[in-house]
């Protein structure tokens, strides 16, 4: 990359301009806007995720200090505090919503052969959810219990290369089971989830398992209850593991007869994956604190910082870059002004991959 380029400009030569632009045509995001653009908008949220701003007032105040380097930026209005929270308010959040759906599919298409914990032949991925806290004074729109207010976010995660491939923001309130109709499964796919201790199953053969890998049982078995056998008539495969690292026993159904049943506890033991990169999007992104307080904003908030997230992922690969998206980020926050390629602000001796594995939020993550 050139040299006599911003480090912010460098990262935004992995934003699809031309696909955002159609993303801002098919919402009217343009509507009555004389100046701040959408793609201002976005340029200045994006700062404020990469040097880890705090509110509209901290990112008035950095933007306006250097003035004369934001056209290098890319930001070619005046930023203002209200300006930018009345763009947060009204401008709908799925311009954003579609951004990010594109720079997964980029994402993906990058990272497609990237291993994981267990050798299969087929994708793999993981459906969770996190609960955002929000003060329920600010934010009565998300109230989801008596004295507490939040929004969840529904992530189906690729486990190779830690990817999310569908994201829903909504109300703290629905559950995951919800979402289910909304993925389409890919052909051959097969699902691993946990039985509820009251699950009543009729078991109706067994299978021989080796005891000391910490397997218990492998069995073919069916839905006990006359309506969840009405809902899926279908045999199940039910497996129990002890889990030596935790010391619980765990009970897994799953559709797939074919997989070794070993192989399907380590599938499903790649579930915590998902727990981690929640962990760590929440530590080092900014969508804890949040700059305004509609559900527009809200989001719209969210999916900037998800198209961040990917934008470094994205210039990673592409740069084939060795350190973690932890160690990408850091050296970003404190050089997005500096005029030199990336590659070199992180060819430091201390930005190795050893130091970085010292961050134990994350150690798995070497996107």
């Amino acid at each position: 990359m050139n040299a006599g380029r911003t480090a912010f400009a460098q990262v935004m030569d992995f934003f699809p301009l031309h696909e955002f632009r159609k993303c801002v045509r098919r919402y009217r995001g343009h509507y009555k806007v004389q100046s701040f653009s959408c793609l201002d908008q976005f340029l200045c949220m994006a700062f404020a995720q990469l040097t880890y701003r705090e509110s509209l007032r901290d990112i008035e105040t950095s933007l306006r200090a250097m003035q004369t380097k934001l056209y290098h930026l890319g930001i070619r209005s005046k930023v203002s505090r209200s300006t930018l929270a009345d763009a947060n308010e009204t401008r709908d959040w799925r311009i954003y919503a579609d951004l990010g759906h594109h720079l997964i599919a980029t994402a993906r298409a990058l990272y497609a052969q990237e291993e994981f914990a267990v050798t299969i032949d087929q994708a793999a991925y993981v459906l969770d959810s996190t609960v955002i806290d929000l003060c329920l004074s600010l934010f009565p729109w998300a109230r989801f219990r008596r004295r507490k207010a939040g929004v969840k976010l529904h992530t189906l995660l690729d486990l190779r290369g830690n990817i999310p491939v569908s994201v829903y923001v909504t109300p703290a309130l629905v559950y995951e089971v919800e979402l289910l109709d909304r993925i389409m499964p890919e052909p051959g796919a097969f699902f691993i989830t946990r039985l509820r201790r009251n699950a009543s199953v009729q078991r109706l053969y067994s299978r021989h398992v080796d005891k000391s890998s910490g397997l218990r049982c492998d069995q073919t078995v069916r839905l006990g209850w006359m309506y969840t056998l009405q809902s899926y008539p279908d045999k199940l495969r039910r497996i129990r593991y002890w889990d030596r690292d935790c010391g619980k026993k765990l009970v897994f159904v799953t559709n797939n007869f074919l997989l070794p049943a070993l192989t399907i506890a380590q599938l499903y033991k790649c579930r915590w994956q998902v727990e981690l990169f929640f962990k760590w999007i929440k530590q080092h992104l900014r969508i804890k604190a949040f700059y305004g307080i509609s559900e527009n904003a809200v989001k719209t908030q969210i999916w900037i910082a998800i198209s961040v997230y990917l934008l470094v992922a994205i210039l990673k690969k592409q740069l084939a870059l060795p350190q973690s998206l932890y160690t990408i980020l850091q050296v970003l926050s404190v050089s997005v002004f500096e005029k030199m390629p990336i590659s070199q602000a992180l060819s430091h001796p201390d930005c190795t991959i050893e130091n970085c594995q010292s961050h134990k939020q994350l150690p798995l993550f070497t996107l």
